[in-house]
Order: structure tokens, then C-alpha cells, then sequence
């Protein structure tokens, strides 16, 4: 870390920019240092064609940025904390979660078309086996169509000049972040499309050593820390892990935080979860809910409340099939 500004480590896409850029500012405001982006360019970048889970699935897009946090050419590093490996790396900690996007996914149709709006046979774009499975789920007619590459290139697949596909769906959180929410014909209701575990959340990663160098970061890191996205997130994160599935796999969680039924008393965080055969044929979903004190308890971590919601909610969902879902899915 220079004297005068924070490298943050990030890929060159224009969506992770956007968001290393927002974080830098958030962490750095107040101080008097600058914001240095450094683009690292990754496998999943490189690679624009193959599937996810062909070039390699989880870890991706992260791999060659934490690697150069490892070698000290970044002092921090920004994902979209859903393309993160959910087994954690001795030498990084996750040091700040900042308040989540909107976590929902998003139809971006021709014509301003709805979900249901669709007609038969419609040919609907994207590049995650989650959505296409939860797609055919609510409509068996349509065609699910295989797409990568970046914002623009997926929307142009549906709204440029030789589109080829009815609709594409993307997260909302990346098109806000963009500022392409225009684009959005119809935000996808959970109970239609539960999303992706972490989606819309962002992950901040630091080393131990740059957080003992400069007492000033790790001060602005913890401001910048959002104790309800963090507990929703390391509750469908520690499900992800516990299914044993990766980013790529048809596996969805979702938690909340809600009023508890006594006003003095903690929270609620709720967890719903999926896994779904990927033609959409069979699914095994449920939920779990448990007190949370933002303030008293601690949010992530071994035996934490939200670690152990995730992995009791995997439990149930493992003993009624979902296990045999996921093995159909990676044999």
C-alpha cells in the first residue's frame, strides 16, 4: 500500500470496474488517499465461450485476483462474492461486506415482454444452469439457450439489432450497478427465480498484513461492513458449501432478515433453498429460520448462528434427494 492510494485488485469488465470503483470510494472517503484500480485478467474472462463449468466453475473469475493480493501487487480485492470458492484461503480474510444490491434476477424481453408474456417456444438466454432449470420450472414450453460474455454482449443477444433470442436474464444487481436497469422487463419474483447463494452481494478481500500496515484500512473496511448482508449471505454461502455445490451448480438460497414476533426480542433470518434438475423436472426445496442479534451474535465464522442455519437447512434438503439432483448434475 502506497502512502497516497489504495491498489484494488479487479477484474476489467466494465460491471466489476463499476463495483471496485464504488468500493474503493466508500473505503477511501473521509481519509485523503486515492483509489488505484489494477486489472487482473482471469480464466473466465479469457475464455468467453465455454460453459462455466467446463472452463472450471467456482473460481473462475477470482483466481488470478487473489493471487495477486498473495503477491502484494493489490492491497485489496473486490468479487461478486457468488463467484467465490466457498472453502476460505488460510493467508486472505473476508474483510467487509457491503450492503446488498438487489438480489433478485432480471427478464430483459423484447418489447417489454413479461415472463408470462412470452410466447410459446420462446428462446431465453443465459449462461446459468439455476436460471434455465427455474425458467423451465415456471414455463416447460420455452427453450433455454446457453449464452456467456459480458452485460452488453447477453443483451444484445435479445435487444440489439441481430438479436436471435426473445429474452436474456441477468442478475439486477449488474445492470444496476451499470446503470442498464432500463433494460428490465420484469424483475423475477423469488418464488419464481430464488437466486443464486450471495447474489448481489459483493466481497471484499484483504491479507492479514496489509490490515496490520495500515490501522486507517482496516478502520474504513469495517465502516464500510454491512452486518445484515453479511449474515444473510454466510447463511446461503455455508448451504452452498454444505450441498457440496459450486457457483455453476442448479442450487439457489435466499435469506432475509424480519421482524421477530416480539418487538424487543432478535430477529428472524429466514433461508429458503432449492436444488433443481436442470430441465426443471424435479425439485427439492425448503426453508429454515432462526433469532439473530445483529448486534450480540457473531455473524460469520465457524459456529456462528448463520453458518449453522445454512448447514441445518442443506441437511433437510440433502435427506429428501437433493443430493441425488446434484449427482446427476456433475456425472
Amino acid at each position: 500500500m502506497t502512502a497516497s492510494s489504495l491498489r484494488i485488485g479487479t477484474r476489467a469488465s466494465d460491471l466489476a470496474l463499476t463495483q471496485s470503483g464504488h468500493v474503493g470510494a466508500a473505503v477511501v472517503e473521509g481519509t485523503g488517499h486515492e483509489v488505484e484500480l489494477v486489472h487482473v485478467s482471469t480464466h473466465g474472462d479469457r475464455d468467453r465461450i465455454s460453459p462455466l463449468a467446463q472452463i472450471g466453475g467456482t473460481g473462475v473469475f477470482v483466481t488470478a485476483v487473489r493471487q495477486a493480493l498473495l503477491d502484494g501487487e493489490v492491497d485489496v480485492v473486490v468479487h461478486s462474492w457468488k463467484d467465490l470458492p466457498t472453502a476460505p484461503l488460510d493467508e486472505i480474510t473476508l474483510v467487509c461486506t457491503p450492503e446488498r444490491e438487489d438480489p433478485r434476477d432480471a427478464l430483459c424481453a423484447r418489447d417489454g415482454m413479461t415472463l408470462a408474456q412470452l410466447p410459446a417456444g420462446a428462446r431465453v438466454g443465459t449462461g446459468s444452469p439455476r436460471r434455465g432449470a427455474q425458467l423451465l420450472r415456471a414455463r416447460p414450453d420455452l427453450e433455454v439457450v446457453g449464452i456467456r460474455g459480458n452485460v452488453e454482449t447477453r443483451l444484445n443477444r435479445a435487444l440489439g439489432k441481430d438479436a436471435d433470442l426473445h429474452a436474456v436474464v441477468l442478475a439486477a444487481s449488474g445492470l444496476r450497478r451499470v446503470g442498464r436497469e432500463a433494460v428490465i422487463s420484469e424483475l423475477l419474483p423469488v418464488e419464481v427465480m430464488l437466486p443464486a447463494p450471495a447474489q448481489g452481494a459483493l466481497a471484499v478481500e484483504a491479507t492479514t498484513a496489509a490490515l496490520a500496515q495500515a490501522p486507517w484500512f482496516a478502520a474504513r473496511l469495517e465502516a464500510v461492513d454491512d452486518a445484515a448482508t453479511r449474515a444473510a449471505v454466510t447463511a446461503e454461502r455455508s448451504l452452498l458449501r454444505a450441498l457440496e455445490a459450486g457457483c455453476s451448480a442448479p442450487v439457489a438460497a435466499y435469506a432475509v432478515l424480519e421482524p421477530g414476533t416480539d418487538p424487543a426480542a432478535a430477529q428472524v433470518l429466514r433461508l429458503r433453498a432449492l436444488a433443481i434438475r436442470p430441465d426443471g423436472t424435479h425439485v427439492v426445496e425448503g426453508e429454515a429460520r432462526v433469532d439473530l442479534d445483529l448486534a450480540a451474535d457473531a455473524l460469520s465464522g465457524p459456529g456462528s448462528i448463520p453458518v449453522e442455519l445454512g448447514q441445518e437447512l442443506a441437511a433437510d434438503l440433502l435427506s429428501r434427494g437433493a443430493g441425488e439432483i446434484l449427482a446427476e448434475v456433475r456425472a
